[in-house]
This record gives structure tokens, sequence and C-alpha cells, in this order.
């Protein structure tokens, strides 16, 4: 239990700062363009990482969403109620997870969509020779055929917004407080680490999609729409009346207002 103590009190130390929540998007932005130049002009030699099939691709990237999705549940649930002690409100906090939720599923289906409109069956990887037999991935791939279509980077863009969504979230941090005897402190410290982790594991994952794989324009294009999703929510809609809201801090709004207008 102490080891486990003292890796929530370094992520308290680093995550949960107003810096990190401020700083985090440009970082990522700025690490995908440094990343893709670096990719396009001097390569870096291929590696585990490099291998779609690695374990952390497999069972943590492919399924980001159901981690950041099943990780935060308990976590918003416990510190909320913690903090406000309404159902009601932990409900309506409850709720950034449906609405991440449905980002997830209109974007990804958003990408699917121009990666088949703007793409053709062809041949081999190096596109000889259109089969225009094949009208679509599954038909293309499914007679060994290679679809080429505009490829927009789902994993910049998920990665992207399941990073500063966890972010956002443990900022509820600053505000709880709990008996180190109670069953909910544990609870709470074991959510801290697991995310903390799920965090480093996405910037991670984020900076070798940014080496390794896609496009410039793609990858461009992909952490576009998660900076995008994440303002949209944290920065913008939740700061008004009728939404899900922000993590209960004190002075929370006024804080979050004047960190955006930085």
């Amino acid at each position: 239990m102490e080891h486990l103590e003292c890796c929530a009190r370094l992520l308290r130390g680093t995550l949960v700062r107003a810096a990190v929540r401020r700083y985090l998007p440009w970082a990522l932005a700025a690490s995908m363009l440094v990343g893709s130049l670096l990719k396009e002009l001097s390569p870096l030699p291929e590696s585990y990482l490099s291998n779609k099939r690695n374990v952390l691709n497999v069972y943590f990237v492919k399924l980001a969403w159901a981690w950041t999705f099943c990780l935060l549940l308990p976590f918003i649930a416990l510190t909320n109620y913690h903090l406000t002690g309404k159902a009601g409100l932990v409900l309506r906090r409850l709720s950034t997870l449906l609405v991440g939720t449905a980002i997830w599923y209109v974007c990804t289906a958003l990408f699917s969509n121009i990666e088949h409109y703007t793409g053709s069956c062809y041949q081999s990887p190096s596109l000889e020779r259109v089969r225009k037999e094949h009208q679509n991935k599954q038909q293309c791939h499914g007679g060994g055929g290679f679809w080429h279509g505009f490829d927009i980077s789902g994993h910049s863009f998920l990665l992207t917004f399941c990073a500063l969504m966890i972010v956002e979230e443990m900022a509820v941090l600053h505000e709880v407080k709990t008996d180190r005897s109670h069953c909910l402190h544990t609870a709470i410290t074991s959510l801290v680490v697991a995310l903390g982790c799920l965090t480093f594991i996405w910037v991670c994952m984020f900076l070798c999609t940014a080496v390794y794989f896609h496009n410039l324009t793609q990858k461009v294009f992909g952490t576009l729409f998660g900076l995008l999703s994440w303002y949209g929510t944290y920065g913008f809609w939740y700061l008004k009346a009728f939404s899900p809201g922000l993590p209960p801090q004190s002075s929370s709004l006024s804080l979050k207002q004047d960190s955006y207008k930085e």
C-alpha cells in the first residue's frame, strides 16, 4: 500500500496541476508535428513499438475508449459523490462519459466514411493496378487487395481526446480529502494510479503514432479532431449551465475560464 500511496502522490503532483491541463494540448500538437517531420526526413529504425501487433497497441490502444470509460466511471462516481453527496449531480457528471462515447462513435464513423469515399482498391501497397471489381474496403481486403484512401489517424484523435479528458477529470483531486484508513481512500488511490498509468500509455503511443505511422496530413486531422473534441466540451460546453459540467472544485468555473483566456 505504501508503494501505491507514493505513486499516487507523484501523479497528483504532476497530472493534477493546472499547468498540465493548460499546456498538454500544445505539447501533443507540437510532438505530433515534430514526430511527423522526423518520420518524413529521418525515419527511425524499426522497433517493437513500430509493429502494429505490439502488446500496447493490441490490448490498450485498440480499446482506448473502453479503458478510459471503465476507469473514469468509478473515479468520477466516487470523487464527485464524496464531494457533493448528491446522486443527481453525480449522474450529471457521469453523462460526460456518454458525451465522450458519442464523440468517439461519430468521429470514428466519419473517418471510416472518408476513407471509403476517397479510396480505391489496388493490387498491392505500391498502388499498382486498380481493382474496380471491389467497391469497399471489406471486399478489397477479402479479395487480397489493398485499399488506399484518405485515412485520418484514429489513433491521433482518440489518444489525444482520452489523455486530455483524463487530465481534466483528475483535477477534482485538488478537493478530495479522505481518511487513509477508509476503504474509499484505497479505491480512489488505486484509480488515480491506474488512470495516471493509462495517461502515460496514451501519450507514449501517441508519440509512436507520430514517428511510425500515417502521413503528416492524416495525423494533423486526427489530432485536430481530438483537440476540438476536448476544447468543445471542457473548454466551452461544460462551462455552460445546461451541460454535464466540470469536475467540482472551489471556484472551478472562474479558474477554468481564466486558464483558457491565457
